[in-house]
């Protein structure tokens, strides 16, 4: 294919990947007041009373500063939201943009990966709702007593889905290990080689990408990510071994019946001798018949 069609191909598959992300948002956009905005304000809601600032009565409030907050609040909450909800449509066009390069065995594959993308897309971001509770009791917390927080709508909004997406994404690392070393270019021997550094790179990762700066919430990224690295490695020593007897098989098949043999220069110890037994003496059948004319004699009579 040339580089013309790639990039119409990639065009392609852009159009369609931002179409199903415009249909996800328009959805989101009209699930925003049906229960997707308490969903959001939930653990923010779930927090002690002395740190939730309250408004007339209401236990649980979220300020807007401007004209114009609420209306852009809802277009980030609804593109986010778009983004997560086609993400197994635009994975899939992502993935089929790639498996041209593949072989026709691997691209029976696609729906494997675009499968477990949004499985552990989605668990990141459950794992990141369920902490983000401890998360903003420890950070909200920090102030001191007679401090209440006053948060915005915006801030908070985006602080979730910061986190959220920050765990949706990172989720994906292993996964992207293993797609590479299913098409070759990762091999198991580097990801074991590098299993030390991967393991502190996470930690560091999960450190500085975590918006709370906690340790709960950092451990609680960091530790799924190590457990599905190391089991991205285990997967990838499977799918080498199958590659190398494969590969070791096509060879043997794919050598022509007139190649010569490789010769073994080596030369041979004469010395190595092996002793031989002597042959057993034969048994002696007696004395030759008389022939006559080249005939046995079978005349046994006396002679006249």
């Amino acid at each position: 294919m040339s580089l013309v069609s790639h990039l119409r191909e990639l065009r392609s598959r852009l159009v369609k990947a931002f179409v199903f992300i415009f249909v996800g948002a328009v959805a989101t956009f009209f699930w925003y007041n049906n229960g997707l905005l308490d969903f959001i304000k939930a653990p923010y809601c779930d927090l002690p009373s002395d740190l939730r600032f309250q408004v007339d009565g209401q236990e649980c409030t979220l300020i807007v500063t401007d004209v114009l907050g609420g209306f852009l609040l809802r277009l980030k909450v609804s593109f986010i939201g778009g983004i997560i909800l086609s993400s197994p449509f635009w994975l899939y066009q992502l993935w089929s943009f790639v498996t041209p390069g593949l072989k026709r065995n691997e691209k029976r594959y696609t729906v494997i990966f675009v499968g477990l993308s949004s499985l552990l897309f989605a668990g990141g971001t459950v794992l990141a709702y369920l902490t983000l509770r401890n998360g903003l009791r420890l950070l909200l917390g920090i102030a001191g007593e007679g401090v209440t927080p006053l948060l915005t709508a915006p801030e908070y909004v985006g602080f979730v889905v910061l986190l959220l997406t920050a765990f949706g994404i990172s989720f994906q690392v292993p996964l992207i290990a293993l797609m590479l070393n299913f098409v070759g270019v990762l091999s198991y021997q580097l990801m074991a080689k590098s299993r030390r550094w991967a393991f502190f790179l996470t930690l560091v990762f999960a450190a500085f990408i975590t918006p709370t700066q906690d340790p709960f919430t950092m451990l609680a990224m960091a530790g799924p990510m190590i457990l599905l690295f190391e089991g991205a490695i285990q997967v990838a020593r499977v799918l080498d071994r199958r590659r190398a007897k494969r590969d070791a098989i096509a060879g043997f098949h794919d050598i022509d019946d007139d190649d010569a043999s490789p010769l073994d220069a080596s030369p041979s110890n004469l010395d190595d001798r092996l002793a031989v037994e002597a042959a057993a003496p034969l048994d002696d059948p007696g004395p030759a018949p008389h022939r006559i004319n080249g005939q046995p004699d079978t005349d046994s009579g006396p002679s006249r």
